[in-house]
């Protein structure tokens, strides 16, 4: 009589819940355009060119502040690897490698790439724009980096005098915490260069033809509100709300104001509306001084530059509608819109830098740089979707950020059951791990056309 040739390996991963990730991306499809546009000029050895970056974006995933850490996040784990469809890990030094033969064209290849793997799985790309406006907003964030490196040029650094970098340059979908373009440039490059380019590559990803764009908030700081900037900005139809670059010309329309109000949220300042028209724009804007003590007891002020309505204003601060008759909650919303940037592009910065480790991976040669960047900005959107994929049957996941995401979620241990083929057919996650019951839950639903049962348990 013939003996049954069925068998199962069961093996233990310190990530088992990004391994259901990786199935779920395996499932769909996700990486597709990557592979039929990228191509880079390599010699095949091992591993194809294609299969080192897709190694070094699972590393990047992972949550590795150096590519190094392939050897050891990637590379010991087999089940993960095999989870993203990969049959082993390269390892780190060809990884490397791959990215610093990367040209301008593979940079561009692989913008092109994410632009497709956007629009086909995001939320800003499929925004109703009748229905709300869709809100982008801009900003720039240093990213240091050794003075042999290329653009690497003294600019602007928090608490770093004296430090050379590359400036990353970001517009972020804020209404889904989706970045819809980043781009690298030299340290010495503000947002005020960089904000044209940032909003030319948005139009492009999203498509905004003119009736898009009159739906679309760009919210901006300071950086990129000069007079050319904001004609610029509103020649192209788009609705604004930004601070005054000049800090002369905020002086002295500060003095037009008739009325200062209080601000009771932050103790000390105070906002108005200036009184002096508006002359030097082509569209018509709305201003609003700002002014608050120095330690030294001086006044310091700020403009606030809109084309909103004050019912959009109210409306997006979450006040309710009644408010627009209400002067002072009118004025103060107008600031507090302006403030709410630390929510939106500044926290998913900051993210990226905490929970990606963008600031840690430095290239020497600036196309590597540049493949190192998307691949950060891929991982950001691949976390941010899984979020909501993950959130009907756990919602409590709605307010991780990607720290949280990395560090928490995609970090929960468990087994994984290959059958006699080699496929997966079986996650069991931790049961000890945070909101594993809500997890296994959705990953089971989201894997049920694969036939790959996810569940809890003791490992």
């Amino acid at each position: 009589m013939g003996q049954s040739t069925t068998r199962s390996l069961t093996s233990f991963t310190p990530r088992a819940s990004l391994a259901a990730l990786g199935c779920y991306m395996q499932q769909i499809d996700l990486l597709a355009p990557i592979r039929d546009q990228v191509r880079i000029a390599q010699k095949t050895i091992t591993h194809t060119p294609l299969d080192k970056v897709s190694d070094a974006f699972i590393t990047i995933l992972a949550g590795a502040q150096g590519l190094v850490e392939a050897n050891s996040r990637l590379r010991t784990d087999p089940v993960l690897q095999q989870a993203f469809g990969r049959t082993a890990c390269a390892e780190q030094s060809t990884i490397q490698a791959t990215l610093n033969a990367c040209t301008a064209a593979n940079v561009q290849q692989l913008t092109s790439a994410l632009t497709a793997i956007y629009r086909q799985h995001s939320q800003g790309y499929r925004h109703n724009y009748q229905r709300q406006f869709q809100l982008l907003d801009a900003d720039m964030t240093g990213l240091p980096c050794g003075p042999k490196a290329a653009l690497a040029t003294k600019g602007y650094f928090p608490k770093q005098r004296n430090r050379r970098g590359r400036q990353l340059g970001r517009m972020l979908a804020s209404r889904y915490g989706e970045v819809v373009v980043d781009q690298l440039y030299a340290g010495t490059t503000q947002l005020t260069r960089a904000l044209r380019p940032l909003i030319e590559a948005a139009e492009q990803v999203l498509e905004l033809d003119a009736a898009k764009r009159a739906r679309t908030i760009l919210r901006v700081d300071a950086g990129g509100g000069s007079l050319d900037d904001i004609n610029w900005v509103l020649a192209r139809g788009y609705q604004l709300h930004t601070k005054d670059f000049s800090s002369a010309r905020a002086r002295r329309l500060a003095a037009s104001v008739a009325e200062w109000l209080h601000d009771p949220h932050i103790p000390g300042r105070q906002v108005g509306w200036v009184e002096e028209p508006p002359t030097d724009y082509v569209r018509e804007v709305r201003r609003i001084a700002v002014r608050w003590r120095t330690k030294k007891g001086h006044w310091r002020y700020a403009i606030v530059i809109s084309t909103l309505l004050a019912r959009v204003v109210v409306e997006e601060t979450g006040l309710p509608l009644a408010k627009v008759l209400d002067h002072q909650a009118v004025t103060l919303a107008y600031v507090r819109f302006y403030d709410q940037r630390g929510g939106g592009v500044e926290t998913a910065i900051k993210d990226d830098k905490q929970g990606l480790g963008t600031a840690k991976r430095n290239k020497k040669r600036f196309e590597a740089q540049q493949m190192v960047m998307l691949l950060g900005t891929l991982a950001h959107n691949v976390l941010i979707w899984a979020r909501r994929w993950l959130a009907p049957h756990e919602p409590k996941l709605r307010r991780y950020g990607l720290k949280r995401l990395v560090r928490d979620i995609f970090h929960i241990s468990g087994r994984i059951t290959r059958n006699s083929r080699g496929q997966i057919v079986q996650i069991v996650l931790n049961q000890a791990a945070p909101l594993v019951r809500g997890l296994a839950r959705s990953f089971d639903v989201l894997l049920r056309p694969r036939h790959l049962a996810v569940s809890w348990g003791e490992t």
